[in-house]
């Protein structure tokens, strides 16, 4: 079996869904490593909201040694609210390890994780966790979880057990059985004579899946024969790193059960640091993983190191360009920072004063700038409020915490809403934003005020109608005066406004009919219902002027008053805006997830199998956007958390009765 060279640097990033106990096996593969006790929140879930919740909201570094190699550990949040703080994390490790827990009915719960590891070709091995709790076969478990990996799930061990409970297992490549010791490494025993004819089909049925992709394996097995150790060890390896197999291994954190084989194996089958170098497309540099602001240290790039030592002080171009210094390093080890003089090819560290450095950037030791080769994909929002600083004082502190909040985590994004006059921030989910906010309380003293965004009605005329205005003021001196008659007809949904003229023999002077038009203009900004009008058509058909008192202005201000004039006459109708909605879901949710839509006033477009997932559809439906609010929290009710979607305006559509009524009358939901 292969085994990297020594003193070398592994990064591992542990992934899988909220609660399946990430943080517990970091804590439990320091407390392996180092034979010390970690108490809970010293290296991960240390910020008083991740601590509020009771799981990760935020990535977690910690790193120890083990066997004379330093290991680096990244531990990301497992809901998908929080996705975005792990994107550019995962193209960055040597391998990820999926943590799942021992219930064959949350196994749906880990193919978001799988399929974004798949895509960004991140090796990746699983971690059944808590199986002091498991009941049932292992066998069902599995059975359960290939449907959601593309590649087949290969288990490296067998548990054994005593009664309905777990109490140790059979490493499957070794041929060795372990016996699980509370607090101390497991202790090795032989094979039962009772599960000697189960190891001996457990590890040939492991033989033939990794033989589909070693045909040398394949005539071994044909042939009879058995093949070495050491050929067993290299294809697991070989077969793992290029993404084609997923090693399964179990055990407890909570109790260490399992940890220190989980090691062991880390040791000798962890994917050199070039594997993550190549896919990014780094030649050397650091990788950044996240930038976050940290009290008197400013903002921090924290950084994976590759192609060479790092020294304090190096000098970075960014991918634009600009040229930056290493202002300070720091070893990562949860919230504590410890100064460095230099890390090591592999490690992770916080590196200060690279004000412009963003997170899936390449900070390029070359003298030219890199690009990065595996983007992040882009999450787009689900979730927004409008919100403001209660005291007026704090806009301007308001709009710099904004900023830095949004450097830190990519899941958020800012608008200025012009035509509501809001600021709205959004993300993705409404978790994500309540965190946002809070964290602009805690860290920034910032008060703020938050409501649902306003939604942009429109308004249309009710029918056609022909009006003759007249403006005629007299002051002293020149007075103003206008007369216009006009046409003005509805046009069908989308065709905004258009302006013609139709006067003939200088009714109306040239250079004045660009003023009818503005005027007109200045009297859609707001119609009787409270909205802007759109979809019509204003003819300009006669006029009158005065040779004295006639003017830009006289017609500008004719102008607004026909057009208010008609919309009286004629009424007007409310417009709301649909956007047409793309949904994930599981197949067994996607019935209520149907049935909310419609409940929402939903149209269902259409369902079909999602596209390369097993297990899920996607449906398509036409939703007014003022029903969009909240709405992703209750497909992720619906789903395990789970449903997603994707949205974008299509076109308007008229709204009537108690609905209509309550948007012209304004009312609005603040954030609860």
């Amino acid at each position: 079996m292969a085994i990297r060279e020594k003193g070398s640097v592994r990064a591992l990033a542990l992934v899988g869904p909220t609660s399946s106990g990430k943080t517990a096996l970091m804590e439990a593969l320091l407390e392996a490593a180092t034979g010390q006790a970690v108490r809970p929140g010293e290296v991960g879930d240390s910020s008083p909201e991740a601590r509020a919740r009771g799981h990760s909201v935020e990535l977690n570094i910690a790193g120890f040694d083990f066997m004379g190699d330093h290991y680096v550990v990244v531990d990301c949040p497992g809901s998908l609210e929080f996705c975005a703080e792990i994107d550019p994390a995962l193209p960055a490790v040597d391998l990820a390890i999926v943590v799942a827990e021992p219930d064959p009915a949350k196994a749906v719960l880990l193919q978001p994780t799988l399929r974004e590891l798949e895509r960004l070709g991140v090796p990746h091995a699983l971690f059944i966790n808590k199986m002091d709790h498991a009941h049932g076969a292992l066998q069902d478990l599995l059975d359960a979880l290939a449907p959601v990996s593309s590649a087949p799930l290969v288990a490296r061990q067998i548990p054994t057990w005593s009664g309905d409970k777990v109490t140790g297992y059979i490493d499957l490549a070794l041929e060795r059985c372990f016996v699980y010791r509370p607090g101390k490494p497991s202790e090795q025993v032989e094979i039962p004579s009772d599960l000697q004819k189960e190891e001996a089909d457990a590890r040939f049925h492991m033989l033939e899946q990794m033989a589909d992709f070693d045909d040398a394996l394949m005539e071994q097995l044909l042939s009879d024969m058995t093949p070495s150790r050491d050929v067993v060890f290299t294809d697991l390896v070989k077969e793992m790193n290029d993404g084609l197999i997923v090693p399964v291994f179990f055990g407890s954190a909570q109790n260490g059960f399992g940890v220190r084989r989980l090691l062991k194996a880390l040791r000798h089958e962890t994917p050199p640091t070039e594997m993550a170098a190549n896919r990014l497309g780094i030649t050397s540099g650091a990788y950044v993983l996240k930038a976050a602001y940290a009290g008197q240290s400013g903002k921090l790039a924290y950084a994976r190191v590759f192609g060479g030592k790092l020294a304090d002080g190096a000098e970075f171009v960014l991918p634009d360009g600009t040229r930056s210094r290493a202002g300070g390093l720091s070893q990562v080890q949860g919230s504590a920072l410890k100064k460095l003089g230099e890390a090591p090819v592999g490690d992770i560290c916080a590196i200060g004063k690279v004000e412009q450095a963003a997170a899936g950037q390449i900070l390029s030791t070359t003298g030219q700038p890199q690009a990065v080769r595996a983007q992040a994909r882009a999450r787009r929002p689900l979730f927004a409020v409008a919100l403001s600083a209660k005291n007026r004082s704090d806009d301007v502190r308001l709009s710099g915490a904004l900023n830095k909040l949004i450097e830190e985590d990519t899941g958020l994004s800012l608008t200025h809403d012009a035509e509501q006059r809001q600021v709205l921030l959004s993300g993705q989910g409404e978790g994500h934003v309540r965190l946002a906010l809070e964290r602009l309380k805690r860290r920034f003293g910032v008060d703020i005020d938050a409501v649902q965004p306003r939604t942009p009605y429109r308004e249309t005329l009710a029918r056609g109608v022909q009006q003759r205005s007249r403006h005629k003021k007299q002051s002293g001196g020149h007075g103003q005066f206008a007369d216009i008659t006009v046409e003005v007809k509805p046009l069908p949904r989308g065709s905004g406004f258009v302006f013609t003229s139709k006067v003939v023999g200088g009714a109306v002077p040239k250079q004045w009919i660009p003023a009818v038009e503005m005027g007109v203009r200045d009297g859609l900004a707001k119609g009787p219902k409270g909205f802007p009008v759109t979809d019509l058509e204003v003819t300009l058909l006669d006029g009158q002027t005065h040779s004295v008192d006639s003017s830009e202005m006289a017609f500008r201000t004719v102008g607004r008053l026909a057009i208010e004039e008609a919309m009286a006459q004629t009424g007007t109708i409310l417009l709301e805006p649909i956007e047409k909605l793309t949904v994930f879901s599981p197949t067994p949710s996607a019935s209520h997830v149907t049935s909310a839509l419609t409940a929402r006033r939903g149209q269902i477009l259409g369902l079909a199998p999602r596209e390369d997932w097993r297990g899920w559809e996607r449906i398509e439906a036409y939703l007014p956007q003022s029903e969009r609010q909240g709405l992703i929290a209750e497909l992720r009710g619906l789903t395990q958390g789970l449903g997603a979607f994707e949205a974008d305006f299509d076109h308007m559509s008229e709204l009537h009765g108690r609905l209509a009524d309550e948007a012209s009358q304004g009312t609005r939901a603040s954030l609860p």
